[in-house]
């Protein structure tokens, strides 16, 4: 009996102490399984740091591409024969001296925390700059791969000004100026709109958030401004405007447009600092302006001149893409389209009509197309920028807050006039100062001699195409 009493109280038993000891034993097995969703989010963020690492070297790539080939090419043809060497020297010249200069303190005066108008000296030297991230220049790529990258836009940004300094800027005054201008225009004015604590800068507690995504003001509008200025201080070229000055050659110039509209990919779509859907829209909208500008472009040209022209088409193409670098990272397409279209029509008003009107001699329109073209895009930026594409400003709740005037931020458009107009300020303050530095130290423009048998030969002892039979 006293045996069946104990066989019964271990059939009850024997099942509750089964299942009280159950838990602990499935405890290692929740904790192996927390374990590996931690290596797993490790390994997607990984995989994310890598891919947006390996689309900002691809677009940093691609930048460089702009200056050269691609703007090389494009001034290369546009400029007389004799010519073609001495501008497409400037061009890669100021790749390797940009280069040096940004190493050196460029880049810190740049990006290194300063005072709202121009960085410090923390990054001198490149001093810090490394594989870890910098959470305020994209937290997904190496400080080393931002810096290189942005690099890119100051070597493109002096090389633009040369197009209305062509043909009759000495080499050594170019090598000088650009350096001046690169320290104290340039640098300046990509801290205040880039920089952490910028007074432009809209999302790292500038005075005045004016949105800029890719460089309307700190790359077109300061370069375009400064060779209206350059071109204004050197005075016309022998001959201009009643010689003929056509391009000795369309087709060079053709292919560096085309160079020009792919690597302006990297330049807008690569803003994005990753690989991810802003860097989508972007890249959406910087190839629909550049159309619909080419469009608006030829359009205006058909209308007043009876016939459309390659040169038109290319330099339709460029004033697009100008005008959305701004936008690119805050427009939807059909506004990229819009952007475009009025950048098309208002470029070829400002190289035809307003250039022969003041008779100003902008040789290869470098203001009309990126002055001009940067003003345009930046304006309207203000009016069509939307949170839809990325959410730029917030409420202390962290709800998105209207981005543009037609988002429902009419008051962006002011802000957007007080980037403009420092831009411009500074740019032509700075421009005429350090032209009058430069003329007393080296002197800027080439003597009639010189002009008359070209820049290549009396420059650089070369010519650009030997064609001996």
């Amino acid at each position: 009996m006293k045996t069946l009493t104990t066989a019964a109280l271990l059939c009850l038993l024997l099942p509750a102490a089964v299942l009280r000891a159950q838990p602990a034993s499935l405890a290692p097995s929740a904790a192996v399984t927390q374990a590996d969703l931690a290596k797993l989010d490790q390994r997607v963020t990984a995989a994310q740091s890598s891919a947006d690492n390996a689309w900002m070297l691809v677009s940093a790539a691609l930048v460089l591409m702009m200056t050269g080939p691609g703007l090389a090419l494009f001034y290369g043809g546009l400029v007389r024969q004799k010519n073609t060497l001495a501008i497409m020297m400037q061009s890669f010249a100021l790749m390797a001296l940009i280069t040096v200069l940004w190493a050196l303190v460029g880049y810190s005066l740049c990006f290194g925390e300063g005072t709202p108008i121009i960085g410090g000296f923390r990054h001198v030297l490149l001093r810090g700059v490394g594989v870890d991230p910098n959470p305020d220049y994209g937290g997904t790529i190496p400080q080393l791969t931002f810096m290189v990258y942005q690099l890119m836009f100051a070597v493109i940004t002096p090389a633009l000004i040369t197009g209305a300094t062509a043909e009759r800027m000495k080499f050594s005054g170019t090598v000088v100026f650009m350096s001046l201008w690169f320290l104290c225009v340039y640098a300046p004015l990509a801290h205040m709109v880039w920089g952490h604590g910028g007074l432009l800068n809209a999302t790292l507690g500038g005075r005045f958030p004016t949105l800029d995504f890719a460089g309307g003001t700190v790359v077109h509008i300061t370069s375009g401004v400064s060779a209206l200025v350059c071109a204004l201080y050197l005075g016309k070229r022998k001959g201009y405007p009643k010689e003929p000055m056509p391009p000795h050659s369309l087709v060079l110039s053709f292919i560096g447009a085309c160079l020009l509209w792919v690597g302006w990919f990297g330049f807008n779509a690569g803003s994005a600092l990753a690989s991810n859907g802003l860097a989508t829209s972007a890249f959406v909208a910087t190839h629909f302006a550049a159309a619909a500008a080419t469009i608006g472009w030829i359009a205006a040209e058909w209308v007043t001149r009876g016939r459309p022209s390659a040169l038109g088409a290319i330099s339709g193409a460029v004033a697009g893409l100008v005008a959305i670098t701004p936008a690119s990272g805050f427009v939807t397409p059909m506004p990229a389209l819009l952007i475009g279209l009025v950048a098309g029509v208002g470029c070829f008003l400002m190289v035809t009509f307003v250039k022969g009107l003041f008779g100003y001699d902008d040789a290869l329109d470098a203001f009309g197309v990126h002055g001009a073209g940067g003003t345009i895009g930046a304006l309207l930026t203000g009016v069509f920028a939307t949170r839809s594409v990325q959410a730029v400003f917030h409420d202390a709740q962290g709800r998105a807050l209207p981005v543009g005037w037609l988002d429902g931020n009419p008051g962006q458009i002011g802000y957007q006039l007080v980037g403009i107009a420092v831009a411009w300020g500074f740019a032509l303050v700075g421009t005429i100062a350090l032209l009058k530095i430069t003329d007393l130290v080296v002197g800027v423009r080439a003597s009639e001699e010189q002009e008359t048998e070209g820049l290549d030969l009396t420059e650089h002892g070369e010519e650009a195409y030997n064609l001996e039979m």
